[in-house]
């Protein structure tokens, strides 16, 4: 009789296991949660502003912005940073007191202020520039795709760093930037600069004048070229120089009475 249930116990305990498949029960599988691959943004206005600026470093693209600026009718500039790290600033009055459309060109290592043919002025030529513009010739737009980038990068710079409402038209965040030390003169202009995450400046209002974003920024070219020849002299003023004084002749003067 003991035999017997035994044998149905171990029957019975085969057939479970049957049942169930013997090995471990294959689950289907479930899509997991899609994981994001953006970078969380940092917390602070410095910080954001830093990493805006750090991700501006990279960006290769054409963008073209309204300049205002005091005393001129609006502009277009157009801003061209290739893909092997050359770059163009195309300012239209950008020298002689408006009377000269220039483009700012890095190109071959080397800064250069090109005068470009249009209106009064019909030919076109490059100068190279030695170190840093002057600063009679100098529009500082260059500086905000160069050496403010890094500025605005570097958390050992005593600046005050805030976010702020945006400028009218401005996409992406706008921080307002000042000196942390009263005693100091920042080596960057105190203003607003606003950023998209991905880096592209959308606009800027500092000293010199505001600038806009139009649109969306285009494709970059492979590289930029000068447009004139390298010649000799210096970069052309921003103002423009004083008009010649009519010189006097002795032979146009009267004639004494006898």
């Amino acid at each position: 009789m003991r035999r017997a249930v035994l044998s149905l116990c171990l029957i019975a305990a085969c057939w479970s296991v049957s049942a169930c498949g013997g090995d471990t029960p294959e689950t289907t599988p479930t899509s997991a949660a899609p994981v994001s691959t953006a970078l969380p943004e940092p917390a602070g206005a410095r910080a954001q502003l830093a990493a805006r600026a750090a991700a501006a470093k990279d960006l290769r693209q054409v963008a073209m912005y309204t300049f205002k600026s005091p005393k001129r009718p609006d502009r277009r500039v157009v801003v061209t940073r290739a893909v092997d790290g050359t770059w163009r600033i195309d300012v239209p009055g950008g020298a002689h007191g408006g009377a000269v459309d220039i483009a700012l060109v890095f190109a071959a290592n080397t800064l250069h202020q090109c005068a470009l043919a249009a209106g009064n002025h019909p030919y076109s030529g490059c100068v190279k520039i030695n170190g840093a513009l002057p600063a009679k010739a100098d529009l500082k737009i260059q500086h905000l795709i160069t050496d403010w980038q890094n500025m605005l990068t570097d958390r050992r710079l005593a600046i005050a760093v805030a976010e702020v409402a945006p400028l009218p038209g401005a996409r992406g965040k706008c921080y307002s930037v000042e000196s942390s030390a009263a005693s100091m003169t920042l080596p960057l202009d105190a203003g607003i600069y606003c950023y998209e995450t991905d880096g592209t400046l959308t606009a800027a209002k500092v000293a010199f004048g505001t600038l806009l974003l139009e649109g969306t920024p285009g494709l970059a070219p492979p590289s930029v070229q000068l447009p004139g020849p390298v010649v000799p002299g210096n970069p052309l003023p921003l103002n423009a120089p004083p008009s010649p004084k009519p010189s006097t002749s002795t032979s146009a003067s009267p004639s004494p009475k006898a």
